[in-house]
Formats: structure tokens, C-alpha cells, sequence
């Protein structure tokens, strides 16, 4: 915290100096996490135990405007946590981790190339930035939403107003490589090496109907090595109070050694906004769909997350994935029914109330003592109250519930549940 305290007072004295060409600012997260039986849904296990921590992250950062066009910007991020044992007490076994200072974002901006191509080369985020977070959000999920990046350069073709291609290239180690870490920890940041290639458009005709296609190949430098490609569109329609949204994406691709992969996923929801009623109240009900493997084949028939390993449904339901797939949310073998109220209780209190019933693609039975003999999954079930203090400040309380089904094993079958309170403040 003190090497922050002293990078801050640097960047104040640049923007001294620098005068407008030079913003900066201050980013902290506080949070709480508590999970009860979210990893193997068993009560009496010996092996996986309650989760209580703090995570404290602190960003700063500040970007350099050399033109109106061309500007440089940089993000330092920290987020140490801290364990609590059952006693309320900080954790003897492991006090304080994660306390890393590393480059969250570093990134050239090159705008209004020829009056129609915009260039961003470095390191930055895809935070909801294509689509829902489908394929794309997060380029490393192995620590968590301590950092989202990617390593990528990527190129904006402008077509008109309403108009754009995103051609991207990706390349992720699993340990940072590209820039210094202070404190290092020797952590993965990615399961295994990443790299890729992503083509994004965005097309609006009419207005109102918004498609999406994209392709995206990756190289994943497991074990063994796998080659993937992704063929998809999203189409989102705005009707008045009405929207309807939907994604469909195929995949196909090889494993060093020859065993195939291939794969479908999608998702639809209509969602219906009520903004003269009382709480101004919108009511959603949505499908998903990602193809399970088969384990009776030597392919794999298995939805791949592409690069959206990230509670994309569930902030508890990812670590039952860490035991299925490895590591924790590779969605796949999944149907997902879900209903969804939001509402306003004052203009700046909001609640969201939503119910999931989970299904998997292809029953586990016989891979692991872990795995039942049937298709259901479990119900689901959130809660999450939002207040906005002032422009700078905002909070939350997440509160996720999880009754697992005849898909797990007997012993598998305790409910879960899933507790956070968060503050954050931007400055």
C-alpha cells in the first residue's frame, strides 16, 4: 500500500506539470466473500472447507494526451486478500495473499486513422465491450476479478455511423510475461498459454436491430494442445418497452493427437421494461444452451468458454466447474431457464431478484464418484440490492442460494450458498 501512496503523489506531480494533457484518478474495492459448501455441495467433506475473506483492490491511473487522437494510458492495480477462519479470526495458514502490484492496463490509443480506423496496442480490458460476455470478458480468470485484461493489439474499421469491425489479436501466457510485477508471486493468471484471433462487427440496419457476427480462432496450450474455432452472431432487437436478444455460435477444432472438438451454445431472453409503473419494474425470462461432452466418444462434444470463464450466471455455481472441468467457470454441459425481475425501490436503490433452474447436456455418470446418474442440475437463486451514495461511491449485497440436483453423486447434494458485501469508490 505505501509503494500506491507514493505512486500516487508521482502521478500528481506529472499532472502538475502536465497540466490538461495529463487526468488521473483512484479506484477502491472493498469486499467481503463468504461461501458455505459451494465447492463439492457436501457437507461432511474433509477436503473442501467454508471460504471467508477480504479483498481490498486499489487501482491508479492515469492517461497522457499527446493529441486529441493520440494518448497513452496506464493502470496500476493491487487487491490483497485476507482470510478469516471460523472463529472470525484472520487465518494463521495464509494471513494476507495476493499482494502483487502489477500493470492492470497499459495500452497506445491511435484514433481517427484516415478518418475511419481507430488502433488500441497493449494491454487492456473487454469488459462488456462485445456482446454479453458470451465468448469474450475476461483474459484472466485464473485470479479472479482482480484483473480482466488481455494482451492484445486490435484495429477498428468504422463503416459509417452505426458501423464498426474489431480485428483483434490475443496472446496470454498463464504467468505474467509482458510487463514487471512487484511483489511477485509466481501465480497463474490463465490456466494454460492463450493466444488468438478475433473479428467483431457491429451492425446496426435498422436502428433498432443491432447483429453481431464474429469468428475467433484460439490456440490453447493444453494438455493436449487444442486448436479452436468459433463461428457466432448476436442479434438484439429493441421494440419500445420490449427488447429481444439472442446468440447462436458454433464450434469446431483438434486436439494435438487428432481427437476432434465440436461444439454448439446459445443463449435468448425477452426482456419487458415498465418504466411508468411504480419501482419502474423490467421482468426477463432467458434460454442458454452449451452442448456437453459425450464421454462415450473419444471427441469432445463439450462447450468450450472461448474467453469468458467469469460468473457469467453465478458468482457460486463456478466452483462446481473447478471440479467437472478443471477450473472454475468453464461453462459447458449446461441448460439454463431463467427469470429475472429488476426494479428501482428509490432512484438510487435497486433490486434484483432472479431464479435459475439448471440442467447439464450430458449426464457424468461413472467419470467421478462425484457425478449421479442424472440430467438436473439444481435451482438457483439471487438477490442483489445496489445503492449509489454519490457519483463517487456506490455499493452492494449479493446473496446467491444453490440446490443441487440428481446430477451429483448422493453426497453431493447439500445445499450451497454464496454472501458478498462490496463499497467502491472512484475518484
Amino acid at each position: 500500500m505505501r509503494r500506491l501512496i507514493l505512486l500516487f503523489c508521482l502521478l500528481f506531480v506529472v499532472n502538475s506539470f502536465a497540466g490538461d494533457m495529463f487526468k488521473y484518478g483512484v479506484y477502491l474495492r472493498l469486499r467481503q466473500e463468504y461461501f458455505d459448501n459451494a465447492f463439492d455441495f457436501n457437507d461432511d467433506s474433509t477436503i473442501f472447507k467454508d471460504d471467508n475473506y477480504f479483498r481490498i483492490k486499489a487501482s491508479l491511473w492515469g492517461k497522457l494526451n499527446f493529441t486529441d487522437s493520440v494518448s497513452l494510458f496506464a493502470k496500476l492495480t493491487s487487491e490483497p486478500k485476507i482470510a478469516i477462519d471460523s472463529d472470525g479470526k484472520l487465518a494463521n495458514n495464509r494471513d494476507t495473499w495476493d499482494e502483487e502490484i502489477f500493470f492492470d492496463n497499459l495500452y497506445l490509443d491511435i484514433n481517427d486513422i484516415f478518418g475511419w480506423l481507430d488502433l488500441r496496442v497493449g494491454r487492456q480490458d473487454f469488459l462488456m465491450t462485445h456482446g454479453e460476455g458470451f465468448v469474450i470478458m475476461d483474459g484472466t480468470p485464473y485470479d479472479g476479478s482482480r484483473s480482466f485484461y488481455f494482451n492484445a493489439a486490435k484495429a477498428t474499421v468504422r463503416i459509417g455511423e452505426n458501423n464498426a469491425i474489431d480485428f483483434i489479436y490475443v496472446d496470454d501466457p498463464a504467468k505474467d510475461e509482458y510487463l514487471p510485477v512487484i511483489d511477485w508471486q509466481d501465480r497463474n493468471v490463465v490456466k494454460t498459454d492463450e493466444d488468438g484471433i478475433i473479428v467483431y462487427g457491429r451492425f446496426k440496419i435498422p436502428e433498432n436491430l443491432s447483429l453481431e457476427p464474429y469468428y475467433i480462432y484460439k490456440f490453447e496450450d493444453s494438455t493436449p494442445n487444442l486448436t479452436l474455432n468459433t463461428i457466432g452472431n448476436r442479434i438484439v432487437l429493441n421494440l419500445s418497452t420490449w427488447q429481444v436478444r439472442g446468440e447462436l455460435a458454433y464450434q469446431y477444432g483438434e486436439y494435438k493427437g487428432g481427437n476432434d472438438r465440436d461444439a454448439w451454445g446459445g443463449q435468448a431472453y425477452v426482456k419487458k421494461t415498465f418504466k411508468d409503473a411504480k419501482l419502474s419494474p423490467s421482468f426477463e425470462i432467458g434460454y442458454a444452451y452449451l452442448s456437453g461432452d459425450d464421454p462415450t466418444t473419444a471427441d469432445d462434444e463439450g462447450w468450450d468458454p472461448v474467453f469468458s470463464k467469469w460468473p457469467w450466471i453465478s458468482e457460486l455455481y463456478i466452483m462446481g466447474y473447478a471440479i467437472e472441468r478443471g477450473e472454475p467457470a468453464y461453462w459447458t454441459n449446461l441448460q439454463l431457464f431463467r427469470a429475472k425481475l429488476d426494479m428501482n425501490i428509490t432512484p438510487k436503490t435497486g433490486l434484483s431478484l432472479a431464479y435459475n433452474y439448471l440442467l447439464a447436456d450430458e449426464s457424468r455418470e461413472g467419470v467421478s464418484p462425484f457425478f449421479g446418474d442424472g440430467n438436473e442440475r439444481g435451482h438457483l437463486a439471487h438477490i442483489i440490492l445496489t445503492h449509489k451514495f454519490d457519483q463517487n461511491i456506490d455499493g452492494h449485497l449479493h446473496f446467491e442460494y444453490f440446490k443441487p440436483g440428481d446430477f451429483y453423486a448422493e453426497n453431493n447434494r447439500d445445499d450451497a450458498i454464496f454472501l458478498r458485501w462490496q463499497l467502491q469508490m472512484k475518484f
